[in-house]
């Protein structure tokens, strides 16, 4: 398999996740805290902290969602925690990819427990058609169709992370 087209350039992305940093920090000027979903969200994380200024802390979270052949079976298992608390912070957390949702409100669901004075999302790419859940999205890089797709950090068999853009997979 290997990238066919490109779904999103680089110059389109840096523009979004400019505008997105700028739409953040208008809800949140002063103290924030961002947690990222590791491995995917790790270029978008770095690219949107760059285009802050103030107070911003980060940290990061490992989630695995089991699979059966290609569809997620809806259980999610922790794989690695953060290393400091949120009670009281200011939370957005950043995911790469937003698709059925199911993953994204298990998360939801673990950092609100843990008592931020506010809880957020912002991912870059969305998929509404493969929404099982309404998980709740408050900053959205780019709505696609249901396409496999990588580069930015996005990867298939830990490929194609380091492109530049976003790439349809056949």
């Amino acid at each position: 398999m290997h990238p066919t087209e490109i779904l999103l350039s680089q110059d389109q992305i840096q523009k979004r996740v400019a505008e997105l940093a700028a739409e953040i920090r208008r809800d949140f000027p002063n103290d924030l805290h961002l947690v990222a979903v590791l491995k995917g969200a790790f270029v978008f994380l770095s690219d949107l902290v760059r285009h802050m200024s103030g107070h911003v802390s980060l940290d990061f979270m490992a989630l695995s969602s089991y699979a059966k052949g290609t569809t997620s079976s809806g259980e999610v298992r922790l794989l690695k925690d953060l290393d400091t608390t949120l009670d009281g912070k200011n939370v957005v957390i950043i995911e790469d990819i937003v698709d059925t949702g199911l993953t994204l409100m298990y998360l939801q669901d673990i950092l609100r427990a843990r008592n931020p004075r506010a809880l957020r999302t912002a991912c870059l790419l969305s998929k509404p058609s493969r929404r099982q859940v309404d998980a709740k999205v408050e900053y959205i890089g780019f709505a696609i169709d249901d396409r496999f797709v990588v580069g930015y950090g996005l990867d298939y068999a830990e490929q194609y992370r380091n492109l530049p853009y976003i790439a349809v997979l056949e």
